[in-house]
């Protein structure tokens, strides 16, 4: 259970170190909540390895 995640911020424009703000079992996996403590940017992976689904890329 990682409590930090080096991601791609685009509110920063860069990578950053987003902490986990949340995280609860759903039927598709781990549910997680991930925060950019520079800008309050968050994005949310559902899944097995967080791979299932990834509400930061569109």
């Amino acid at each position: 259970m990682a409590m930090e995640l080096d991601h791609y911020c685009p509110d920063c424009d860069g990578e950053q170190t987003f902490y986990r703000a949340a995280s609860t079992k759903v039927h598709l996996g781990e549910k997680v909540k991930w925060h950019c403590p520079n800008c309050d940017y968050g994005f949310v992976q559902i899944g097995d390895n967080g791979t299932a689904v990834d509400s930061s890329a569109t």
